[in-house]
């Protein structure tokens, strides 16, 4: 992710001095090097008001001020504003005990009167560079979470299409929970799994023992809806009380969450042609 020069120049940028030459200097040094949207004042207890009405992307904040020196515009500031907001200060001090505690006041960075105008330019650079960046991945991730959020409604109506197809299509359609429980069964799917009527959520796991399905097949396809394991058209053969079979193709498979974890199974099963009756 990078900036464009024409994103890092339009950067809003304040700067916060009582002293005329001091804005007029920093005014033309930022001018220079390119900056279009640069404003200035000499009441710092305006300050509050201003970035809150449309925020600066830099606030080149003197700290020895009269009415209200730079400290108490960067109280001020945290006091109006979220707080994980970000304080976008460059403090400007021609005391170096001052730099210190105005990093631990949450300043970004500090430049030391007199100015090196080499040293502010560099300064200003990083910083708006690192703001700008910041706010370029937040909004970036915003994006990706509405498209992920979107992303997840269309695969929930798919989903829902999947299963009013798939019941429509086949004889049999069942699903169960992540614990291997019924939630849903359209056709004989207990009959053709061995299982009671009463036995549906049961672990009891009563069976019919004669009811004309092939028994290793079947042992088979349970082994395999036991194992949540996938499986296509595995076939089901069962003989019928008059004589004859019919065969059956099941099929079954996991479902899965967005975070690929197990949330059940799901099968079903639909008559082979050519089964003798």
């Amino acid at each position: 992710m990078k900036l464009t020069a024409q994103e890092r120049l339009g950067a809003r940028i304040l700067i916060v001095d009582d002293q005329p030459a001091n804005v007029s200097l920093l005014e033309a040094m930022l001018e220079e090097a390119g900056y279009t949207q640069v404003t200035s004042t000499m009441e710092p207890d305006k300050v509050c008001a201003m970035h809150r009405k449309t925020p600066f992307d830099l606030i080149l904040l003197d700290l020895q001020m009269p009415t209200m020196d730079g400290f108490q515009v960067m109280d001020s500031l945290k006091a109006s504003t979220a707080e994980d907001d970000y304080l976008p200060v460059l403090v400007i001090t021609a005391q170096p005990g001052h730099k210190l505690r105005a990093l631990q006041a949450g300043a970004k960075d500090f430049v030391s009167k007199p100015f090196d105008m080499v040293e502010v330019k560099a300064r200003i650079h990083n910083l708006i560079e690192v703001r700008l960046l910041h706010r370029k991945l937040a909004q970036h991730n915003i994006a990706l979470e509405r498209q992920v959020q979107e992303r997840t409604a269309e695969l929930r109506e798919s989903e829902a299409r999947y299963r009013g197809l798939t019941e429509l299509a086949t004889d049999w359609y069942w699903e169960q929970d992540g614990e291997g429980r019924f939630t849903k069964v359209s056709g004989p799917v207990l009959e053709m799994l061995g299982l009671q009527v009463e036995a549906l959520n049961d672990d009891s796991g009563h069976e019919h023992s004669d009811d004309g399905w092939n028994p290793a097949e079947r042992q088979r396809l349970q082994a395999r809806i036991a194992a949540r394991s996938p499986f296509l058209d595995m076939v089901l053969s069962r003989e019928l009380p008059g004589g004859g079979v019919r065969q059956y193709r099941v099929s079954g498979t996991p479902m899965f969450d967005s975070r690929c974890t197990l949330i059940g199974y799901r099968g079903f099963g639909v008559e082979m042609l050519g089964s003798t009756k």
